[in-house]
């Protein structure tokens, strides 16, 4: 007769702080009467917390920029990500995977992914402050608009609403009756 010697291995026991069942501590650390955590988590000091968070937060911001990008050239150019994926060969999932901002992409993914959209890297990567900087620069390269942007600070509030009605009232084509 064969004798197999059986390891046992040291388990911890804990107490619920809720139902107060002494019991072996579970895979997933639940009770097994209440089903509430077994340890109870002391919340580490707000100032650790905004230190670690920060970089996270600004991780997944710039993740969403360049998402928020990225389908906004895609769907300029008409592609479909099936389309875009086949160029830069890699699987239509990753693409939407980028554009839901559940995967950001690496370095040379964004390389294969501005040459894939016929764009430079640094439009993917831009922020909205920059944007909103490019779009200022362009209307004031007008300069009929720049002559009236420079005019509009001098102008008190009840002149200033009078233009902007004005000018809305000719963009829809409505004619004003005083």
């Amino acid at each position: 007769m064969a004798t197999t010697l059986v390891s046992v291995e040291s388990r911890e026991v804990v107490r619920c702080d809720f139902c107060s069942l002494v019991q072996y501590r579970t895979s997933n650390s639940l009770c097994r009467k209440c089903h509430r955590p077994l340890d109870i988590e002391e919340p580490a000091p707000l100032l650790l917390q905004l230190v670690t968070a920060q970089p996270a937060a600004a991780s997944a911001e710039a993740g969403l920029q360049v998402a928020a990008q990225v389908r906004e050239i895609r769907r300029a150019r008409h592609l479909s990500q099936r389309q875009l994926a086949s160029r830069m060969q890699v699987p239509r999932t990753y693409i939407s995977k980028i554009e839901n901002g559940k995967a950001i992409p690496t370095l040379g993914s964004l390389e294969r992914l501005a040459a894939a959209l016929e764009v430079e890297v640094s439009q993917l990567v831009r922020d909205a402050r920059s944007r909103r900087e490019e779009e200022v620069a362009a209307i004031l390269g007008d300069p009929f608009l720049a002559e009236i942007a420079a005019l509009l600070p001098q102008l008190d509030s009840l002149h200033r609403t009078l233009l902007y009605g004005s000018v809305r009232d000719a963009a829809l084509g409505r004619r004003r009756t005083a």
